[in-house]
C-alpha cells in the first residue's frame, strides 16, 4: 500500500495530478482519492490524497504518508513531518531554496525542477506531470513505462494531444535528483 499526497498552491495542477494518478492506478490496484482546497481560485492551498493498494483500503486519511509531492515550499513546511520513516518526499526545486529537504532524517528527499523542465518543453502547464514522473520514478509505486503509455491514452481520450504531456512525465522520470 502507498499513502500519497500531492500538495501545493491552487493553480499548480495538484488536484489534476492526483486525479491522473488515481485513474491510471485504478486499472491495476484499489485506489481511493480525496482532495482539499481553499476558496481562492489561485494561490490558496490545494492537496490531493491518493491511496494505492492491492488490498482493500480502510481509510483515505492515513496517519502518516509514504510519499509526499510538494509543488511549493509552504507545502513541504506544512506536511513534511507527516512522512513516515522510509518514505519519500519529492520537491519542486524550481520553487525551493537550496537548503530545502535537508533536515528530514530517515526520509528520502528527491528534487525535480518541475517548472523549469515544463517551460523548456514549451508546456508550462505540465509542471504537475513532471512531478508525477519524478514520483513514479523515485518510488517505483507504479511501472514507469506502463504509466506513460496509459497517460498518453488518458489525454487522447479527452481529445487532447497527449505527447507534450507524456514528454513532461518522461522528463520527470529522467531528471530526478537526490537532495
Amino acid at each position: 500500500m502507498a499513502d500519497i499526497m500531492f500538495a501545493g498552491a491552487g493553480g499548480q495542477g495538484v488536484l489534476t495530478a492526483g486525479k491522473i494518478l488515481t485513474e491510471i492506478a485504478a486499472q491495476s490496484h484499489n485506489v481511493c482519492w480525496t482532495s482539499e482546497y481553499s476558496a481562492e481560485m489561485r494561490g490558496g492551498y490545494a492537496l490531493a490524497r491518493v491511496v494505492v493498494s492491492e488490498e482493500e483500503i480502510g481509510t483515505p486519511y492515513p496517519d502518516y504518508l509514504d510519499i509526499l509531492c510538494c509543488m511549493d515550499e509552504n507545502s513541504y513546511q506544512k506536511y513534511g513531518e507527516q512522512v513516515r520513516p522510509g518514505g519519500t518526499i519529492v520537491i519542486n526545486t524550481s520553487l525551493f531554496d537550496e537548503n530545502a529537504g535537508k533536515h528530514q532524517d530517515g526520509v528520502k528527499v528527491v528534487g525535480i525542477k518541475c517548472m523549469d523542465i515544463a517551460a523548456s518543453l514549451k508546456n508550462s502547464r505540465g509542471a504537475n506531470l513532471v512531478m508525477l514522473g519524478s514520483m513514479v520514478h523515485s518510488t517505483g509505486v507504479l511501472d514507469e513505462k506502463s504509466f506513460g503509455k496509459t497517460l498518453l491514452e488518458y489525454f487522447e481520450k479527452k481529445g487532447k494531444n497527449g505527447q507534450p504531456n507524456l514528454d513532461c512525465f518522461e522528463a520527470g522520470c529522467a531528471n530526478t535528483e537526490t537532495v
